[in-house]
């Protein structure tokens, strides 16, 4: 469905990473982990990971990573910033995605992401927040350096508040004092998980890391392939 928004703001956070805030002029039901396509042009529609909540109501927000080198998601953000300069809608396309939060499932759920990935993961975990669920959440949040883990912060803050949260924030590159794991995301969960059998799975990332998350962890953990959801999933 075609949806006009009013851009409300357009923030850096880190790492060229931009949190933008729309306010659809019309009702938009999406669920949990869905993305909505940015309208560049008629044949230029661009996804990105919706990082808000269903449960917030009247606005959408998106996490999108822009370095200089990243000419697709840095054309999105200014426009969004033009818009917003000149009071004019921008148009998006939404619901999208098949990867949506399964909260009626009892699992206990892992929810791993790359990157700005964690936009996907962020409105799920808001979710079950919202939902009160109370089985056990898993996040793991890989980048290459602390700056990518732009919300490291907030997920340490959430994960002290709600017993239920456990995060773990993974690093390719570590500064002194680091207190999380060095490395690879999918290295790091398959070092903390002797089985995977009973889980839901949620990955978000680049295409190659979601297919190595489903090969790896259901070849080696016992991953039930019906339990694990990415987008990824349907282009791979």
């Amino acid at each position: 469905m075609s949806i006009q928004c009013e851009v409300k703001s357009v923030e850096p956070l880190a790492c060229n990473t931009y949190r933008i805030l729309l306010t659809p002029l019309q009702a938009l039901d999406f669920k949990a982990g869905q993305y909505l396509l940015a309208v560049m042009g008629e044949q230029d529609k661009r996804p990105f990971s919706i990082a808000s909540s269903p449960c917030r109501q009247g606005e959408l927000e998106l996490h999108i990573g822009a370095a200089e080198h990243n000419a697709y998601a840095l054309e999105v953000v200014e426009t969004m910033k033009n818009a917003l300069t000149a009071h004019q809608p921008v148009t998006i396309e939404a619901a999208h995605g098949e990867a949506w939060l399964r909260h009626e499932s009892q699992r206990p759920l892992l929810m791993i992401a790359g990157g700005t990935g964690f936009s996907y993961i962020r409105s799920m975990v808001d979710n079950c927040i919202s939902r009160g669920l109370t089985q056990p959440i898993f996040v793991y949040w890989g980048g290459r350096d602390v700056c990518q883990l732009y919300a490291n912060d907030e997920m340490q803050a959430l994960a002290k508040q709600y017993a239920n949260i456990s995060y773990v924030p993974v690093v390719e590159t570590a500064p002194e004092g680091w207190q999380g794991k060095i490395g690879n995301v999918l290295d790091a969960v398959a070092d903390d998980f002797v089985s995977l059998s009973a889980y839901d799975i949620y990955v978000c990332g680049r295409f190659e890391m979601a297919g190595a998350a489903r090969e790896r962890f259901c070849t080696e953990k016992g991953a039930l392939r019906e339990h694990m959801f990415a987008d990824a999933f349907a282009f791979i």
